[in-house]
């Protein structure tokens, strides 16, 4: 492969675009990496629309990871004492088909697990559900995708019948109030933060951004208006906005009577959050409390944001659709620079949804519980009637007590890390300790994953296999391969055909490559929400990336609402078991082309979008005396998720070289704490230790770590030793961003501590040879 390639960056929801050029170049010396490997350029693609040539430093690096410490050779090892061995893959399939085999008929199908990846790309996510879902009829598939975002699809459905972002990154330079809240946008998307803050300069005092955050981000220093709330004061905040919106008159009472449902039942909610008491609660200002709904009440194009803060909530449907409450309020959606607008975590989670990738769900937004939806999904795989199961699989962390509690035979993990991941890590690791057999398939090693396994698969990573990816604003694009896979290293999607090749499902798995995989796919589309009949590996190869909805026999440019999508078509809601009637087309025009519900009619049973009323109930932890801090976390700019890529480029490590605990000097100074002093944190389930930050950035009473070290990279400083792991009813969604901590200085001779923060396996990762 001589030529430039188009591919999308494989780190956040962003999906910028790059173009990767390979290492010899005529006339130029070839630049390599710190093990001799050539190394291939990387930069923005301009011609991509959503990221415009711009990649932050984490796209920009990606190259020096591609050779670092790759697992090359499917291992295996009988217990967990002993020592990987080399096998061959027909080794490893026959024994995952017959493990997976003895355990349907000696356990049953509910013993068996996959836990997949919102970094997997749409074909390895659709053959997954194909072979779990579909051809074994177990429901057990569910994706590291439910730690970050599920609370935003339960939101996205409860209040427009649908999941799917409504808005677009145009929107970013349209609107002219934009509230984040529960984001660090400039470190976690970072190109998102890029256009905004542009138009934001370009218009200044004309265009206001509020930020909702207990820290001072890189992102409220750029805000007009820093609400550091109280963490779990979320919904007091918008039900108090939402009162002195209903005071002041701002609401749009024609949309509301035409458009929505269940106003009444929030009008009584939010009466009981007059400002005072709402102020009081959330810990700010009476008037930055005001001038906030101000803001939102004056303004004609209301953008809101969220991430990671919302979603990861014991009540994060709720604060969800309490953000959408105000949209609907204001009649703010479904016009250019306004909007709900949840900003996805993992490169292709919204993949992951479209097809599927979620223990409740079937690919085209179908919901196991739907019984037609079962039937079309049947059918289409020529499967037997009732082949689905009609109940919803377990969830990750449901996957964790089952393996505790000695019910799951086979837990399969490809694309993530739970060993650092999850909620309450020391039980966490207690439960795979149990686990009898664990297959982890990945891109490297070590992991902190592969000391829990007993199979180990290479897998292709990005560079080395093609397929698609959807971003944030349901952008499809063409990740192609540019180089080969080192060692004998299998495409996830190809890894799971063969097993189910090998378990007697041939003729559901005849695919030649991942074109034919995705050909495939789209077809359970048709019709549906997520409509991307019009979507081809051919396509985008000529006409670059799409937005769906983008049913076959439009053009990019003329893809529409759903509504204008369908018009003949019946089609059911997700999760609903009634028929919704055809949406009345409207005119195609380009300003309608990127956005959902423009033409203000829902994927409801009448139509409407719904209110949803909710009181705030708060954190499910929340700090008492013994446990007085609230303890929250979140990325770095830098680094991505666990480390598994990003803590091999050096680039990155030299600019996050430790992890750190943030500190108010208040606090600090009760606790005799000083700046870059040890810490040792501990809550009801374990305990971390920690330099100290003490910084006015952090709110008094609350402490800040990242989430990114796990054993592999430091001793003890792993952000999910001390978080819980209740979880929001509707979507599952762990409450990972808060829990209560109490702190402990450490007054050892600092010589002695600072050993605390030499990675443990630095010279496995430095010295031994990729497996």
């Amino acid at each position: 492969m001589t030529d430039s390639s188009k591919t999308l960056c494989p780190y956040c929801g962003v999906g910028c675009g790059l173009e990767v050029s390979p290492p010899a170049v005529a006339g130029k010396p070839v630049n390599r990496d710190s093990q001799g490997y050539p190394m291939w350029k990387v930069q923005g693609d301009r011609a991509h629309p959503s990221s415009q040539g711009m990649v932050c430093v984490k796209g920009a690096t990606i190259a020096e990871s591609l050779n670092k410490d790759r697992l090359l050779y499917p291992m295996m090892r009988e217990s967990l004492d002993r020592p990987f061995r080399r096998v061959t893959w027909d080794e490893a399939l026959n024994a995952i088909v017959n493990r997976i085999q003895t355990v349907r008929f000696t356990q049953g199908p509910e013993a068996v697990c996959i836990y997949g990846s919102g970094q997997f790309q749409t074909e390895d996510y659709y053959i997954a559900q194909k072979l779990m879902k579909g051809c074994l009829g177990i429901n057990n598939f569910d994706a590291n995708s439910r730690l970050c975002m599920s609370s935003a699809v339960a939101g996205y459905i409860q209040s427009f019948g649908s999941d799917g972002p409504p808005c677009c990154y145009d929107d970013l330079e349209l609107t002219d109030c934009a509230f984040l809240i529960g984001t660090n946008t400039a470190e976690c998307h970072p190109i998102i933060f890029n256009r905004l803050r542009k138009h934001h300069k370009k218009n200044n005092g004309k265009v206001k951004m509020i930020v909702v955050d207990p820290r001072r981000t890189a992102t409220a220093e750029a805000a007009d208006l820093h609400l550091a709330i109280k963490p779990g004061t979320d919904i007091d905040l918008m039900n108090g906005m939402a009162h002195l919106l209903m005071r002041w008159g701002y609401i749009n009472t024609v949309f509301i009577d035409e458009c929505t449902s269940g106003f009444p039942a929030y009008a009584d909610v939010i009466r009981h959050y007059p400002p005072e008491l709402v102020a009081r609660k959330c810990g700010i200002r009476v008037n930055d409390l005001e001038t906030a709904a101000r803001y939102w009440g004056e303004s004609q194009r209301v953008l809101s944001m969220w991430s990671m803060g919302v979603n990861q909530s014991s009540e994060g449907t709720a604060k969800v659709r309490t953000i959408i409450n105000l949209h609907l309020m204001t009649g703010q959606i479904g016009t250019p620079g306004a909007g709900p607008f949840s900003l996805t975590g993992q490169p292709n989670a919204m993949g992951g949804r479209e097809a599927g990738g979620l223990a409740h769900l079937l690919p085209g937004y179908r919901s196991v519980k739907n019984a037609q939806h079962r039937s079309e999904v049947e059918k289409f795989w020529g499967l037997p009637e009732g082949r689905i199961s009609p109940t919803a699989g377990l969830s990750a962390w449901e996957m964790i007590t089952s393996l505790e509690a000695g019910e799951v035979g086979f837990y399969w993990v490809a694309a993530t890390n739970p060993a650092v991941s999850m909620p309450d890590l020391e039980r966490t690791k207690k439960a795979l300790l149990r686990s009898p057999f664990t297959v982890s398939q990945d891109a490297y090693y070590p992991t902190e994953m592969a000391d829990y396994s007993h199979v180990l698969l290479p897998a292709a990573q990005w560079s080395e296999k093609t397929g698609i990816m959807t971003n944030s604003e349901r952008r499809v694009t063409l990740c192609s391969a540019f180089r080969n896979a080192p060692g004998e290293a299998r495409a996830d999607w190809e890894i799971f055909a063969e097993v189910g090749r090998r378990l007697g499902f041939a003729e559901q798995f005849k695919f030649t490559n991942s074109a034919e995989v995705y050909a495939e796919f789209v077809q359970l589309t048709r019709g549906r929400p997520c409509d991307m009949t019009g979507i081809s590996h051919e396509r985008l190869t000529t006409e670059g990336p799409q937005q769906w909805p983008c049913p076959d026999g439009l053009s990019g440019n003329e893809s529409s609402s759903f509504g204008e999508a369908i018009e003949g078509v019946g089609v059911l809601g997700v999760g609903e078991t009634h028929e919704i009637q055809p949406q009345k087309a409207k005119p195609k025009t380009q300003e309608t082309s990127s956005r959902l519900y423009t033409d203000l009619s829902f994927h409801t049973p009448d139509g409407r979008a719904r209110f949803g009323a909710y009181h705030s109930r708060g954190l499910a932890e929340p700090p008492d005396p013994d446990y007085p801090f609230v303890l929250t976390n979140g990325r770095l700019y830098g680094h991505w998720h666990t480390q598994s890529r990003t803590g091999r480029i050096e680039k990155i490590r030299q600019m996050h070289p430790n992890p750190f605990i943030e500190i108010h000097p208040r606090d600090a100074g009760k606790l005799g704490i000083e700046d870059e002093s040890w810490v040792e944190v501990r809550s009801r389930r374990g305990m971390a230790r920690f330099p100290a930050k003490v910084t006015q950035a952090i709110a008094p009473g609350t402490v800040f770590v990242p989430m990114h070290w796990g054993a592999l990279w430091a001793d003890r400083a792993e952000a999910n030793a001390l978080t819980h792991p209740e979880a929001c009813p509707d979507s599952l969604e762990p409450e990972l961003k808060a829990c209560a901590v109490q702190l402990v200085p450490i007054t050892a001779d600092r010589a002695a501590t600072d050993t605390l923060l030499q990675t443990p396996k630095s010279s496995i990762l430095s010295a031994s040879p990729s497996l």
